[in-house]
């Protein structure tokens, strides 16, 4: 190999590495398997946990009207009932996001019974990355549409540590 084109790239490769941002928001977890997540509304706390040993638990902001079950698309409810893991967006609006299976069945009928829809795009998710949206969230809590915010160090622990296929329970 021409040493020239070696060093050139190596020289680019270096300079690459020094012009990046630090901190990669993938992050690698080597704990225990995350066997389920829970949130509890009530305490804004969400639960990544090992059968039944607490690994972390996380400060949450919900929807802007917490209280209660989502029971259609603009009701800014987070969802309550059993759901899985289902998907993860890199490339969100948010730092990340972790996709939750909502609706199921019964949120649907639920839902159509009030000649509503029932939505969907549920989420945990990290901050915006828009700067307006982010200063609003950061004014007032319970700020989403019916998701589940957390810091954007701490959606990277998560996205790092939940896989697709997890349960997750939301409850009261």
């Amino acid at each position: 190999m021409d040493r020239r084109v070696f060093g050139l790239g190596a020289v680019a490769t270096l300079g690459l590495t020094a012009c990046s941002s630090g901190k990669s928001k993938f992050r690698r977890y080597n704990g225990p398997e995350v066997t389920s997540v829970v949130v509890n509304k009530g305490a804004r706390k969400l639960y990544a946990l090992h059968n039944d040993e607490v690994l972390k638990s996380f400060d949450v902001d919900l929807g802007f009207a917490p209280a209660g079950d989502k029971n259609f698309e603009g009701d800014g409810k987070t969802p309550e009932g059993t759901y899985l893991i289902d998907r993860r967006n890199p490339n969100s609006s948010y730092h990340l996001s972790i996709g939750i299976s909502y609706p199921n069945s019964r949120d649907v009928a639920e839902a159509r019974a009030m000649g509503k829809s029932p939505g969907g795009e549920i989420f945990i998710h990290g901050q915006p990355n828009r700067l307006k949206e982010l200063a609003r969230a950061k004014k007032t809590p319970d700020w989403t549409a019916g998701c589940i915010a957390v810091t954007n160090d701490e959606i990277e622990e998560l996205y790092a540590m939940v896989k697709n296929g997890t349960v997750i329970t939301l409850r009261p």
